[in-house]
């Protein structure tokens, strides 16, 4: 598909902390199903972003740190290319970490398109992680930080402590229905809400570096 004829403008955005002797090698394979997608031979070669103030993809060997703020041009058969990253990752990731997919309509001119016409943007949180404990903690730690976000215009950060211990709740009923026989690790559980913006709302803006 040539870059000019694709409906979408494709975002991934997200941190991953990889676990202790992690290499290139095992991080291009992982990721190959993005910069195949790209077109590219490697991920070398892929990892430039189409925007060039976005530092695209980097492996950060020191941290121990995969950081992606990275767009292609592409279509809804990009979902696919995410399923198989995820699971990739799962295998090379130190602990649970959410990964941000926007897809922009390219054909979209918000200044030009009539009050009743809507762009067919859409929105993914992914989440990876070593194990499904990991990816709960990641998933309970953003629910709360964007549901105290937004109470907190009405309440104070201390009447809250109620609603987070039922999101911990629902969090920890889901964890020990999904425990058999396995020892998945220990549930989610957290210190209450944190800073940071929520989700929704609008035409999502590009992040800016």
């Amino acid at each position: 598909m040539s870059q000019y004829d694709a409906p979408f403008e494709i975002h991934v955005h997200g941190d991953v902390p990889l676990r202790t002797g992690v290499t290139y090698a095992q991080l291009q394979e992982a990721l190959k199903p993005l910069w195949t997608y790209a077109g590219a031979k490697s991920l070398a070669d892929g990892a430039e972003s189409a925007y060039e103030e976005e530092p695209g993809i980097k492996f950060d060997a020191q941290e121990r740190m995969l950081t992606m703020c990275w767009t292609v041009a592409g279509d809804t058969d990009f979902r696919q290319q995410l399923d198989e990253m995820c699971m990739s990752l799962n295998e090379l990731a130190e602990e649970g970490a959410a990964i941000e997919v926007t897809f922009y309509d390219a054909e979209f001119d918000e200044e030009e398109a009539p009050p009743e016409e809507e762009s067919r943007d859409d929105f993914l949180m992914l989440f990876v992680g070593p194990t499904p404990a990991a990816i709960m903690q990641v998933q309970r730690d953003l629910l709360v930080q964007d549901v105290v976000n937004l109470m907190e215009r009405h309440f104070e950060a201390n009447e809250l402590d109620g609603v987070v211990g039922e999101i911990d709740k629902l969090f920890s009923d889901r964890f020990d229905k999904l425990v058999s026989s396995l020892e998945l690790g220990k549930p989610p559980r957290g210190s209450g809400g944190g800073s940071g913006g929520g989700h929704g709302g609008g035409r999502r803006p590009r992040h800016l570096h």
